[in-house]
């Protein structure tokens, strides 16, 4: 279990902004894609075709079968247990509780766990001005989720599994930096995909005959297992590698946003004016959180 800065400690460059805001794009939609899902597929369904799907795709690339030293296929069997298997199942199971829209928001939480870990791997706290982000961006998260905090039991129960599939994420994220940065993200994301299918393949196999089928539940889990799951995994690998797993994960603060535009848009969700007022503090801890880093 360790991690490393990123190779560019400099304010974000127009790479850096780019696969920022693809993450959040990506992962923002993925949210809306398992509402659907879960309509004709049970959760343990979803999850496995989606993580079924992303390792197909990226297998399909002939980078994704460099070598990989086989001392850290133990680092990336864990990241299959924590990055993919234990907050992939959860997720669809709290999509069951709370809406689409209040699972990304929680989702945005991930920065500050991120950089939790990080400072403890790390031995090194960020800059003030990624601090103020982080702080910024998180009420901004806040702002965003208060209105659909409303939680009786059976939403606090779906709050709770997102909660703990971010402190997976949140670990998964720092121990990816170095395995990236040494092989490029490419190969690291489709064996770590590879291994979680079969993690993720007997709850699925199980939720096999209480589902049923749907040709708009299918188009649904194949765009998340092909873009939410393999490209965006792809995308934050190389971005993590790039600024480290503190700067790289605030690309989640985005992914709030996002969720919210499409719950509104597609499921008919409502969105409170203080939801609006939010985006503005997201977008601004997003800008804080690219300037220059702390040197090691």
């Amino acid at each position: 279990m360790s991690t490393s800065a990123g190779t560019h400690a400099g304010a974000f460059t127009p790479l850096d902004w780019t696969l920022f805001v693809s993450i959040g794009l990506i992962w923002g939609s993925s949210f809306l894609f398992i509402a659907i899902g879960l309509r004709a597929f049970e959760p343990g369904l979803v999850t496995w075709l989606r993580v079924a799907f992303g390792a197909a795709v990226l297998w399909l690339v002939p980078g994704a079968r460099r070598h990989v030293a086989r001392s850290d296929v133990p680092r990336i069997v864990a990241l299959s247990i924590l990055w993919v298997a234990i907050p992939m199942t959860l997720f669809p199971f709290a999509e069951q509780r709370i809406s689409s829209g209040l699972a990304g928001l929680v989702n945005g939480c991930l920065p500050i766990f991120a950089a939790v870990v990080a400072a403890l791997m790390l031995r090194r706290m960020p800059r003030r001005v990624q601090l103020t982000g982080l702080a910024v961006g998180f009420l901004g998260v806040i702002a965003i989720a208060l209105p659909a905090l409303g939680a009786g039991s059976s939403e606090a129960i779906g709050l709770l599994m997102v909660v703990l599939a971010v402190a997976c994420y949140a670990v998964a994220v720092n121990i990816a930096t170095p395995l990236t940065q040494r092989y490029g993200s490419l190969p690291v994301m489709a064996r770590m995909l590879a291994i979680g299918t079969l993690w993720t393949a007997p709850l699925g196999l199980w939720s096999l005959p209480g589902s049923s089928f749907a040709w708009g539940s299918f188009v649904a889990v194949a765009a998340l297992g092909t873009l939410g799951t393999g490209l965006g995994f792809v995308v934050m690998g190389r971005l993590v590698a790039r600024v480290g797993s503190t700067r790289g994960s605030f690309a989640i603060y985005v992914v709030p946003v996002v969720a919210l535009i499409l719950g509104a848009v597609f499921l008919d969700e409502a969105v409170h004016p203080l939801s609006v007022a939010g985006i503005a503090l997201v977008i601004a801890g997003a800008i804080l959180a690219s300037r220059k880093e702390a040197a090691p």
